[in-house]
């Protein structure tokens, strides 16, 4: 697979391409070259203009490879053309993150979300996909006339299964709001991890509450929500902890819209855990990239705790001199905590922020479900880090 950049003058383009390659061998590729080039904006036919295609379709044919795959979204119409020019499947980063899901999918809502997202990407790739375009003839006892052709059959098809996922996905969203509403009554403090994708979220969430979900040093490692109860001593009860889906640069919009219902519990969340790979040099514009999608989705404005996670693999010469200061986030100044979820490096503080939070949520509301009996057993107890 080569693959194919172009910069456009914005300040995240990625010039090795380290990101879509990563994307690339997460979905089981194998990038053997890869091509950038600078435009002052896309061109209408080819998105990279005649004569960079033809360089890129020369580097192809250098390298063996197959297929090119585009770090920006295409139009089906530059999709269409590059693949006649090339000639040899073209694709774009949408379709790459798409696929990546539809992999990852577990849970009966992740794979419908995953589903809708597909529906909705090819019911604009219609005129690319199929080749049977032409029309049909009228039917038994109908002389002449044309028919309906087969792409408008095939667009009707999509959209009637569009329609019946959303209502499938309707009626999760309904469950989930019903745990919701559960989890209110009893006043837990809900807590939801949120970052950039492989920031080690899944990693945080087992070391605090000794499950196992599903952690690797990879790209979208987890696509479906667990929430856990975690207990914190200092605090004298248990908060509720929920593990979401990472964010990514360019997330597809279709994809922000199908995931609403997962990432609803960032949306309800009284707290956000902001978890931030530490020794990763780009973290500046991940963090803009998750702050722009808790934006979209109407969670921007919950109180967050920056977590910058893999101190770890942060070389000791730069690693801070303690483990708790503030960090300036779109104007205003939040705390931030160092940590490492692998060797467990900085969770009592972690443990003690939160505690105070829960705390000052209590001193805020003065509800008395607040002091209401704890939901975990004592078994619970000892298996909760921190908990003597």
């Amino acid at each position: 697979m080569l693959l194919v950049g172009v910069d456009f003058g914005f300040p995240h383009f990625d010039g090795e391409l380290e990101e879509l390659a990563l994307l690339a061998k997460t979905a089981g590729m194998e990038p053997v070259a890869h091509l950038t080039c600078k435009r002052k904006a896309p061109d209408a036919a080819l998105f990279v203009g005649s004569g960079k295609a033809d360089e890129i379709r020369m580097l192809a044919q250098m390298h063996g490879a197959k297929e090119v795959l585009f770090d920006q979204s295409l139009s089906p119409a530059q999709q269409r053309n590059l693949e006649r020019h090339l000639e040899m499947p073209v694709n774009d980063r949408t379709l790459l993150i798409l696929e990546i899901f539809a992999q990852r999918a577990r849970s009966h809502e992740g794979k419908l979300q995953v589903e809708l997202a597909r529906l909705q990407y090819l019911s604009t790739r219609l005129v690319r996909r199929w080749s049977h375009l032409e029309r049909q003839t009228g039917g038994a006892g109908v002389r002449g006339g044309p028919g309906e052709k087969q792409i408008e059959l095939d667009r009707r098809m999509i959209d009637d299964a569009i329609k019946r996922t959303k209502e499938r996905l309707v009626k999760v969203k309904r469950q989930r709001s019903t745990q919701r509403r559960q989890r209110e009554r009893t006043a837990v403090f809900n807590v939801s991890l949120v970052g950039y994708t492989n920031a080690g979220k899944s990693t945080l969430f087992n070391a605090l509450v000794k499950a196992r979900a599903y952690a690797a040093d990879q790209l979208f490692a987890t696509l479906d929500t667990t929430t856990r109860q975690m207990y914190l001593e200092a605090a004298g009860c248990s908060v509720s902890l929920s593990d979401t889906v990472g964010f990514i640069r360019d997330l597809p919009h279709g994809l922000v819209a199908a995931f609403q219902a997962t990432l609803q519990e960032a949306v309800d969340a009284d707290l956000l855990l902001h978890v931030v790979d530490a020794a990763n040099p780009h973290y500046p514009e991940q963090i803009q990239q998750v702050q722009k999608v808790l934006r979209e989705i109407g969670a921007d404005e919950i109180p967050q705790i920056l977590v910058f996670n893999k101190l770890d693999a942060v070389d000791p010469e730069a690693r801070p001199g303690v483990l708790k200061d503030s960090y300036d986030l779109e104007g205003r100044q939040v705390v931030r905590l160092f940590l490492s979820a692998r060797n467990a490096q900085g969770l009592e503080v972690l443990r003690t922020e939160l505690a105070e939070r829960v705390l000052e949520a209590r001193l805020t509301t003065m509800s008395p479900e607040l002091d209401a009996p704890l939901q975990d057993t004592p078994d619970d107890w000892a298996q909760s880090p921190g908990q003597p």
